[in-house]
């Protein structure tokens, strides 16, 4: 297995006026990206919490319905700035892995990077997947920045 696909990875940046906490609170949080994610993630649950409960380290977090639920395990963590994941669902792809970090910036709000990557499962697929990993990654990181900043204008 080790060695015998190609890496392919995907990149998304955004700019937020959402501070890097509120941002963090929603994406590390499994239960709520239901609230936050759209159609990508009808449903969300814990499936297991973490260290720091409940999405630090180890947690893992259901999305979607039945039959395509997705399970991500918590594999970094550091508070308001960096929330890692790895797949834990059979998929077209294998070892995919997932960060997303939040710097603040000098002119206030947030520099968002939610970066992906995978080895393709069979040989000439990966630029497809690559493709599709894209367009969710995208739609995602809009979503969420959206999110955290209707929630800063909510007093």
């Amino acid at each position: 297995m080790a060695g015998d696909g190609r890496r392919f990875s995907v990149t998304v940046t955004a700019r937020s006026s959402a501070a890097p906490a509120a941002l963090f609170r929603l994406v590390a949080d499994g239960g709520r990206w239901s609230e936050w994610a759209g159609t990508l993630s009808p449903r969300s649950s814990w499936e297991r919490q973490g260290d720091p409960a409940p999405g630090g380290i180890g947690a893992i977090r259901r999305l979607g319905l039945w039959p395509v639920v997705v399970r991500e395990e918590t594999v970094a963590y550091e508070q308001d700035r960096l929330h890692g994941y790895a797949l834990r669902t059979p998929a077209p792809l294998r070892d995919y892995r997932g960060e997303v970090t939040f710097e603040a910036r000098a002119d206030g709000g947030t520099s968002v990077v939610w970066r992906g990557s995978f080895t393709e499962l069979v040989p000439g697929t990966g630029r497809v997947v690559q493709r599709a990993l894209l367009l969710v990654l995208r739609s995602l990181t809009r979503r969420l920045v959206r999110a955290a900043e209707r929630e800063a204008r909510t007093p």
